[in-house]
């Protein structure tokens, strides 16, 4: 009799314990709640983009760099992505940074004239390397917040810093010259714009979504940025999403950044306290 209550006690309690688990799970949303508490959000990523862009250098153009998704790891040099959300109620502040430097290189033989003969052949070398810090601040407003869609308004600033540097090597017969040459661009623009997160079938599986558009800024033509994927709510603290995400920024004439867009997968973990 004592072996029989104790395995209906240990039946009962496996299927308790399933229940309230199953009941969790259920109760677990990717979607934020709104109260008059602080919360945070901090989400490191990797955006492995692909990136184009065009400079505007001492009168003439210049095809920076063309480096495609699958070797972008090998051609760039060093760069950092992080983003972070404070909210109180339906108010909150966001930031953005992505810094990246890009390198590209190339080589081609010229006839260098000489006095006593028609020319001579040399070796032209040349490496342009562009330096990019992008950050975007924003103050959102909570405007749509149900069971199945999150929805922030947003507007604030994106600010570029942006350096070209040109370096040229000249070799010919055992005999070498270089050249260095450097140009810099910063300029900050106003932007507005949206973000969120849509809930899967009541699901802890939801689609994030954001995207912005500015300009204005001095010198440039116009920016904008948008990104949409799907992601998944782990525990309370901790989700992650896989996106794709294209960012483009285009100058003014004389404007450094004639046009350079990023865009690629973008993989990220959030954590929220």
């Amino acid at each position: 009799m004592n072996k029989k209550i104790f395995a209906s006690l240990v039946i009962t309690s496996s299927i308790l314990m399933s229940a309230g688990i199953a009941h969790a799970a259920e109760n677990l949303s990717p979607l934020p709640k709104i109260s008059d508490e602080w919360r945070f959000e901090v989400t490191p990523y990797i955006w492995g983009s692909g990136v184009s862009s065009t400079l505007f250098y001492n009168d003439r153009y210049l095809n920076t760099a063309k480096l495609s998704t699958s070797n972008v790891l090998g051609d760039l040099k060093s760069g950092g992505m992080i983003s972070a959300e404070a909210h109180y109620g339906n108010w909150g502040i966001m930031g953005d940074l992505v810094s990246a430097t890009l390198q590209t290189t190339g080589s081609n033989t010229v006839v260098v004239p000489t006095r006593s003969f028609g020319g001579v052949p040399a070796r032209a070398a040349d490496k342009v390397t562009l330096q990019q810090n992008i950050i975007t601040g924003a103050a959102t407003y909570t405007v749509l917040n149900n069971q199945s869609i999150y929805l922030d308004g947003l507007a604030g600033v994106r600010g570029i810093m942006a350096t070209a540097t040109l370096s040229l090597n000249l070799s010919a017969d055992g005999v070498s010259a270089g050249v260095v040459d450097s140009k810099s661009v910063s300029t900050a623009d106003p932007i507005v714009g949206f973000k969120g997160r849509y809930r899967i079938a009541d699901s802890t599986w939801y689609v994030p979504f954001y995207a912005d558009i500015g300009g204005g800024g001095g010198t440039t033509n116009m920016t904008w940025q948008g990104m949409i994927g799907v992601g998944k709510t782990f525990e309370k603290w901790v989700d992650a999403s896989l996106a794709y995400r294209t960012l483009y920024y285009d100058m003014k004439g004389d404007g450094l950044l004639q046009k350079t867009t990023f865009k690629g997968p973008q993989l990220a973990v959030t954590f929220k306290f």
